[in-house]
């Protein structure tokens, strides 16, 4: 059976390093290659150094690496991964890849380049060992011109998108004479092992995604020009609004680079000499002088935009694309922007915009109407089938509709309908769709359609195995078997029930703590092996809705707000010793109450992209649903009942990770915080998660899960809190922390430490979770914290006062 055990990328630029990262991530070593320099730096000149030391030999890898452990987001899951990771060059190290299993090229997008390292490849590489391209848009049949059958039937492209932890795509295209079975195993690998959304295309330039994305961002550039729109104009309408991130067209191209963009562009148009479009991506006069002037973006820091201090505040100015110059930006509103941020689903927001007549409306039909026939256009050029097409677009551009999704939004036979009286030419695609249908994606006996190009009509949509999704289960209503307004709990099959939160931003409320509640006693009552909690919003949880919770302040409900923290306390403590087995399913931002649910859960599968911490001395209060109690257990579980250890550097690690409101930025970290334990499984894909879960809990059956025991917990008492109080008194008098900050340190450090009794009493967890509720409570009623509140509210940030 084939695997990927060893693997080596070539070119350690932010590719290729970035590349390096994931596969170490995801526990394959890898060798890391570079070339080598051609003279010497003054700092090797005084060391005495020559061109044949080895360190000046791998200077270029090393230096790529470094980058890549520094880089900000972080690329690496763990920077201890990269201890999988060796480093060397292509001149002495090509041997290496006769040990590997996977070869990854990612060296200059040029191809006389990569044809060169290609017939190095062919003389070292082992006879079964896979081989891939990361060029972005160069032919694969053009780079493989020289190589042997053998090469071509192991070579395929891998186009990874950057930053390649975080893009979900991965456009794999297969050359004529590709190994069907490689293509067939690296997709699975890369869905499976490496988390990425695989999308199967075509060997033309520049493949789906460029392809599609840099022809909207071109004849945007026109359009732009024609219609005398600014920069900051253009980016307030093609944000949000129309379903794109909200780094918007310019802002976005700032974060990848003009360069990279303007390289993409030349290929396609040097590439495409019989495209009917191919004057749209000629770039603009503009363009090429932001080149030459190095005005590529955030590497050189100016692009579209700069930033710049201002009478002590940051301020952001933009690029006068007329006079060639930067300037103060200006705020733009249309009336089809307003009413738009208004509708509830991104269809209807797309649909505000395109069929308004404001300016705003004007842009947004004419370039949205050309790239959607442009796309239509394409098919099957480009790709066999149009979810393919959508898919690309989702995951390596951030788009939250594809280009058929989003045909489908705004009306097919409506808006070509418009396109007719516009005199625009309809893609035969099309008026086939039309002849049959409505919509490229259709509902049929809760199975989801798409419409097929090669047979011209519908087909059901193809479903990865190991996949579970909540919303095509619910379509059988005889799935869900409760719900309410902020939760609904659903079979998921093998009796595994799943409760999913569907509050704004998955916050926790009173329905929700209710429907955990009622989760267990139906999983009890129905017989179910188990439950997972998870969902498919953007985020897990955020945490207590602390809107909820200033209203009652308000209105000072206080034995309202006491009893509402007492259900929640009372419902994890359910979850952590129930009879049956519950995962939690976290992913993204796990945040406060939502950390303390995963805190409870006897099993936790975690998606990799993990960002969990309790948060809450943000908003002026401690973790009250059993944080502190459990991050403080975490500490404890793994000593030695009868071990005389010194208590406090355990409680010094907890009081810094609530009291700095420490986040762990992957799943990973969040191991080495407690947030998981040891055991704790984590998912590469999160379109996988809710399966994944659903079979530890079935495995957990398999082995006769037996819940926990309550245990008592030793504390360090007045000691431990004198201690902190030392620590926080020298914070507060070095003006590091503020006289409220204090107060709330000292309330954490109350909690923690068990309360006024003597070093080593054993406490049991209600009492902590007592002192928990008396320490939130007693801030909610300063003015500090609710400031605190009310700020977070208002502008979505803490407040220090």
């Amino acid at each position: 059976m084939r695997e990927i055990k060893t693997a080596a990328v070539l070119g350690a630029g932010t590719m290729g390093a970035g590349i390096a990262a994931l596969l170490s991530g995801a526990g394959i070593k890898t060798h890391l290659l570079d070339i080598i320099p051609k003279e010497l730096t003054p700092e090797e000149k005084s060391k005495g150094l020559t061109l044949s030391d080895p360190t000046v030999r791998n200077r270029i890898v090393n230096a790529g690496l470094q980058r890549a452990l520094k880089a900000s987001p972080a690329l690496f899951y763990d920077t201890a991964d990269a201890q999988l990771i060796t480093v060397g060059n292509i001149e002495d190290n090509l041997d290496r890849l006769r040990e590997v299993d996977w070869i990854v090229e990612a060296v200059f997008e040029r191809l006389d380049v990569k044809q060169d390292i290609f017939a190095k490849i062919e003389r070292f590489r082992s006879p079964d060992s896979i081989v891939s391209s990361n060029t972005s848009g160069i032919a694969l049949k053009a780079i493989m011109q020289k190589s042997s059958p053998e090469l071509k039937k192991h070579t395929l492209i891998t186009h990874f998108f950057n930053p390649v932890r975080y893009m979900k795509l991965l456009e794999v295209i297969p050359g004529g004479e590709t190994d069907p079975q490689i293509l067939k195993f690296i997709t699975d690998f890369a869905e499976r092992k490496l988390g990425k959304g695989v999308v199967l295309a075509k060997d033309t330039p520049n493949f789906i995604c460029n392809r599609i994305g840099i022809f909207g961002i071109s004849y945007l550039l026109k359009a732009m020009q024609e219609g005398a729109y600014k920069v900051e104009e253009i980016d307030a309408i093609f944000g949000p609004a129309l379903g794109r991130p909200k780094s918007a067209v310019f802002r976005t191209v700032d974060l990848v680079g003009l360069d990279v963009m303007a390289d993409v562009i030349k290929n396609i148009y040097a590439s495409l000499p019989s495209d009917p479009m191919r004057e749209i991506y000629r770039l603009p006069n503009f363009i090429e002088k932001m080149l030459s002037s190095g005005l590529l973006g955030r590497k050189t820091g100016k692009g579209f935009y700069q930033e710049k201090t201002v009478n002590g505040k940051r301020e952001f100015l933009v690029f006068d694309y007329k006079a060639l110059d930067y300037r103060r930006q200006e705020k733009f509103e249309y009336p089809s922007l307003v009413h738009a941020g208004q509708q509830s689903s991104v269809g209807e927001k797309i649909k505000t915009v395109v069929y308004s007549d404001d300016r705003a409306g004007q842009i947004a039909w004419q370039t949205l109407s050309e790239t959607l026939l442009y796309t239509a256009h394409l098919i099957p050029e480009i790709s066999d089938n149009i979810y393919s097409v959508d898919n690309a677009m989702k995951w390596g551009f951030n788009w939250e509709q594809g280009p058929f999704e989003t045909w489908d939004a705004i009306g097919v036979r409506q808006s070509v309908e418009r396109m007719r009286r516009e005199g625009k030419k309809i893609p035969a695609l099309v008026e086939e769709l039309l002849k049959r249908g409505e919509s490229f994606y259709a509902r049929r006996d809760s199975k989801k359609l798409y419409f097929d190009v090669q047979v011209k009509d519908y087909r059901e949509l193809p479903q990865p195995k190991g996949v579970l999704v909540l919303s095509d289960l619910k379509e059988d209503e005889k799935r869900v078997i409760t719900e309410s307004a902020g939760a609904s709990l659903t079979d998921l099959g093998d009796g595994v029930a799943c409760l999913e939160f569907h509050t704004y931003m998955n916050t926790v409320d009173a329905d929700v703590i209710a429907m955990l509640g009622t989760a267990l006693e139906e999983v009890r009552k129905r017989g179910f092996a188990g439950l997972v909690i998870g969902n498919e919003g953007q985020n897990f949880c955020v945490g207590a809705n602390v809107g909820l919770v200033l209203g009652a302040i308000q209105s000072q409900a206080w034995e309202q707000l006491d009893q509402m923290v007492k259900a929640f306390q009372d419902v994890d403590m359910a979850i952590k010793y129930f009879e049956k087995p519950v995962v939690a399913a976290p992913f993204n931002m796990t945040l406060g109450g939502g950390a303390e649910i995963v805190l409870h859960c006897p099993r936790v599968r975690a998606h990799c992209e993990l960002y969990i911490g309790q948060v809450e001395f943000g908003v002026g209060v401690i973790p009250a649903a059993g944080g502190c109690k459990e991050l403080w257990a975490r500490q404890l579980e793994n000593l030695p009942e009868d071990a005389n250890v010194d208590l406090f550097p355990f409680l010094q690690r907890v009081f810094e990770l609530i009291g700095l409101a420490k986040v762990a930025t992957s799943a990973k970290e969040a191991k080495k915080f407690g947030f998981l334990r040891r055991d704790d499984k984590i998912t590469m894909n999160k379109d996988r998660l809710i399966a994944d879960a659903k079979g530890d809990l079935l495995a957990l059956v398999r082995m006769e899960y037996e819940p926990p025991r309550p245990k008592k917990y030793k504390v360090t008492g007045r000691s431990g809190y004198a201690a902190l109080q030392i620590a926080i008194k020298n914070f507060q008098w070095g003006k590091r922390i503020t006289d409220h900050e204090a107060l709330m340190a000292q309330k954490l450090a109350r909690v923690l430490t068990g309360g006024d009794v003597e070093i080593g009493t054993e406490i049991t967890e209600q009492q902590m979770l007592d002192l928990e509720r008396e320490a939130f409570l007693s801030l909610c009623g300063t003015q500090k914290t609710q400031e605190r509140i009310q700020h977070m509210l208002a502008t979505g940030r803490p407040l220090r006062n």
